[in-house]
């Protein structure tokens, strides 16, 4: 990024750097292009929509290759505002560019699932496909956020199309349920987060996150419980979207309202979102007070692994949609485990937050994949309970085979050698910040979690009950839904072969010191 000046005066004229902020503007632009061509196009010729919106999310994920080198950053301060230091409101760090491709890939294997779900539950395509994209693009911008006013835009951005894509099943009553629920609930979080920041610039004048990390080290006396609530505040809307307890009430209902392509998006893209909200706020912006948030964190995590595990146990395997509120809380649970090394960052170094970010690739892949899994037993069984999976091997043995890999990675079980790693690498995170407490309720948790995700594995590969073995020939499985599986199922399979792929994160900084 560069500015123009004038001789002998500063000017507020910049060039803006199109490469950096392409992973967000390709998804916007393909969003528009896809809402107009919506109004042109006949009902039954709207099926390229879905795979304009396919190649929109490749394309925006390939832009992030040439970002690899050297840190980028655009729409910075200029003249007598650098005084204070260099402070950009977007950047693209190594930070950056691992969430936003977490993002990206993410959205676009949603958007392979959607395909076929949009032709087989008749939703409405145009709108669809535009709260997708639009909701992906406020999800990449998040990271490259660096200041409190483009972090809360960005968060609402990806949220709001949420809101709407959870409640597009028309006339469903558990679809608008789930949706009004989550979004009384959101806009309240993001209401209290708002005020949070008021009290933050109250007390900094400025929306920097660089900037209020210095200012916050000498804040005047007067103005000290003005900042502290300022802090608090402001974290409570990253901790809905993480759906950390006492926030998390939405989740099972939501996941359950939701099309399944879009409870796996917001299950891994909505929870990567508000845990990089989490993670910059906390490590860049509010590190002066990591003594408020530091402890909270660590307890927020606790009760989060807690109460997720524990309701993951008490779901009835024939109980409606079992297999999807299993999922729900498994999600939960697994919100508590990435909240460990950014509670352990308070104590120790950024480093820490290596841990979370290598977790939460290695959740994103396994879980989209089980929902992917879950999207094909749903064409047939549309109640979706986890009795509905027994005997899959016998009627699909590669789909019962890669949920069986992806629950094994969700517990941290061999094969799936990646969620192991993952896990270790968390639990040393609590143990070297001297969270020891908190590290044997993470132990506790893994192993109750064990029994809800090896008795699923387990029910995957006993006999077929009499009906279920007398069906006739299988449906084909559409090819977007196979590729879907298929991508995950490899991608999870060269990360346990080769988990250093993943984990190197947990070993260096993503910040600069």
């Amino acid at each position: 990024m560069t500015a123009f000046a004038a001789p002998g005066a500063a000017s507020l004229v910049q060039t803006v750097d199109w490469l950096a902020i392409a992973p967000v503007v390709i998804p916007a632009a393909v969003a528009l292009l896809v809402l107009v061509a919506d109004l042109f196009l006949p009902e039954v010729k709207k099926a390229p929509l879905g795979w304009i919106s396919v190649a929109g999310l490749a394309a925006a994920t390939l832009t992030l290759l040439p970002l690899r080198g050297d840190d980028r950053s655009t729409f910075c301060l200029t003249g007598d505002a650098l005084a204070d230091g260099a402070a950009c409101s977007y950047t693209a760090d190594r930070f950056t560019l691992v969430i936003q491709f977490l993002v990206l890939a993410g959205a676009l294997v949603t958007a392979l699932l959607s395909v076929t779900a949009i032709r087989d539950t008749r939703l409405p395509a145009g709108e669809y496909w535009f709260l997708l994209l639009s909701s992906a693009a406020g999800a990449a911008l998040l990271p490259a956020s660096r200041d409190l006013a483009t972090l809360i835009v960005a968060l609402e951005v990806a949220s709001l199309p949420a809101f709407a894509l959870v409640g597009l099943r028309r006339g469903d009553r558990l679809s608008s349920e789930a949706a009004l629920k989550f979004f009384l609930s959101s806009v309240t979080a993001t209401a209290v987060s708002l005020l949070g920041v008021s009290f933050v610039y109250a007390a900094t004048g400025t929306l920097h996150l660089t900037l209020v990390a210095d200012r916050l080290e000498d804040v005047p006396g007067q103005l000290d419980t003005l900042a502290m609530a300022g802090v608090a505040l402001t974290l409570i809307g990253f901790a809905f979207k993480t759906a950390a307890v006492p926030f998390h009430f939405w989740v099972p209902d939501t996941y359950v309202g939701a099309p399944l392509p879009i409870a796996g998006y917001l299950s891994v893209i909505g929870k990567a979102v508000g845990f990089t909200g989490l993670i910059l706020v906390t490590v860049i912006a509010f590190p002066a007070y990591s003594d408020i948030w530091g402890p909270a964190l660590a307890v927020l995590a606790a009760l989060t692994m807690t109460l997720g595990n524990a309701a993951a146990l008490r779901q009835a395997p024939d109980r409606a949609h079992s297999a999807v509120r299993l999922l729900a809380w498994s999600s939960v649970g697994q919100a508590g485990y990435l909240l460990v090394p950014i509670a352990a960052a308070a104590y120790s170094e950024r480093d820490q937050i290596g841990s979370t970010v290598a977790y939460a690739l290695m959740y994103a892949v396994v879980n989209l994949g089980a929902f992917a899994v879950a999207a094909l037993v749903a064409r047939t069984k549309p109640l979706n309970r986890i009795a509905d999976y027994r005997g899959l091997y016998a009627e699909r043995p590669l789909a019962a085979l890669s949920l069986a890999f992806f629950l094994l990675c969700l517990a941290g079980l061999p094969p799936g050698i990646i969620g192991l790693f993952a896990k270790v690498t968390v639990f040393q995170s609590a143990v070297d910040a001297g969270l020891g407490w908190l590290a044997v309720v993470m132990a506790v948790n893994v192993v109750v979690a064990l029994y809800y995700y090896l008795q699923w594995t387990a029910l995957l590969f006993r006999a077929p009950e009499g009906e279920a073995a007398a069906e006739g020939p299988r449906a084909k499985v559409p090819f977007p839904v196979t590729a879907a599986i298929a991508v995950t199922g490899v991608v999870s399979v060269v990360l346990s072969g080769a988990p250093q792929l993943v984990l190197r994160f947990a070993a260096t900084s993503l910040f600069p010191q």
